[in-house]
């Protein structure tokens, strides 16, 4: 039996992107399952940077730069799940009806449908948070989330002052990119329009907007150099909240999701909406936990990110 023949159709898999990373992520999972800790020794040596030092002692600046973070959370997420993958024993766990990504998260989910090799995704990452750095650099801008305003509000917002809704995370979770004085005259009318609670993130850039438009042509011919298959599980698209299943068509997805919002709110209703009531989030935090209790409040969520929560997921989805 394959693994698309074995799908469970109540349970998808989810990843953190950035701003999930801390010090410390990952260790637990190092030292007590051969599995995680491989795929961190791999990672290292593929990325030639001292990955684990920075894992388990930061310092947080440095593990917080673009080019850093965004290959380690993916090392981490991709150990969350080969350990547990380890702990479910020769089944390798609940394989699920469809798989989704945040941003970043996009990538280990290609890892997890079986349609990237974990060493084309540290390498195309590698290149991703190096890109986005540099797009940055040359158009400098920020983010900012706004709570408690609807998307329509929001987005005529964005229209006065030339700022973009760069992610809908929920209903009235959503998040804006831009200049960093369009973005404070954003950040000002929607406090004037009722916005609850007003974030700026601590980001190094104005990331999923025209802003990090720098980055496209390098990403575009990474990734036609990388071997993309056809996924075995199909993958919900940042972009569009629709399920990828050709390589063509994933191409184009991290292609577009660089400048385009992520759809998260659309995407975890859309997999709801096909009868997914088990979400198991692989990766440090609990970011994508509360984001779909926000929008599907009986959905049962499993964070998994250290032995204790792996094994707790593990005995309560056999």
């Amino acid at each position: 039996m394959t693994l698309a023949e074995n799908l469970h159709p109540g349970v998808a898999y989810v990843f953190p992107g950035q701003g999930s990373q801390v010090v410390g992520m990952g260790m637990d999972l190092y030292y007590n399952s051969p599995a995680a800790r491989q795929v961190l020794q791999e990672t290292e040596e593929a990325l030639q940077v001292p990955l684990r030092q920075l894992l388990f002692k930061g310092p947080s600046e440095e593990l917080n730069k673009t080019s850093i973070a965004q290959p380690a959370l993916l090392a981490v997420s991709l150990a969350c799940l080969a350990a547990y993958r380890e702990e479910a024993g020769s089944n390798g766990g609940v394989k699920p009806a469809f798989v989704a990504g945040h941003s970043l998260g996009e990538y280990t989910a290609l890892v997890a449908a079986g349609a990237l090799r974990p060493f084309d995704a540290v390498r195309l990452v590698k290149a991703r948070g190096r890109l986005m750095q540099t797009a940055a650099e040359i158009r400098p801008g920020g983010m900012a989330a706004v709570l408690g305003l609807d998307e329509e509000t929001v987005e005529s917002i964005c229209r006065e002052t030339g700022t973009q809704i760069s992610t809908v995370n929920s209903e009235d979770q959503i998040v804006i990119s831009g200049e960093r004085l369009a973005l404070a005259r954003a950040l000002d009318l929607a406090t004037a329009r009722g916005a609850k609670r007003i974030m700026t993130l601590q980001v190094s850039g104005a990331f999923h907007s025209e802003l990090m438009e720098p980055a496209r042509e390098g990403m575009a011919i990474a990734i036609e150099e990388s071997e993309i298959r056809t996924p075995e599980t199909p993958i919900v698209a940042n972009t569009t909240g629709l399920p990828l299943t050709s390589p063509q068509a994933i191409k184009q997805e991290l292609i577009d999701q660089l400048c385009q919002p992520v759809q998260w709110h659309r995407s975890v209703k859309f997999i709801t909406g096909s009868g997914v009531s088990t979400f198991l989030e692989f990766g440090p935090g609990r970011v994508l936990t509360g984001l779909v209790k926000r929008t599907c409040r009986e959905a049962k969520v499993y964070n998994i990110s250290d032995i204790k929560s792996m094994r707790e997921a593990v005995a309560a989805i056999p």
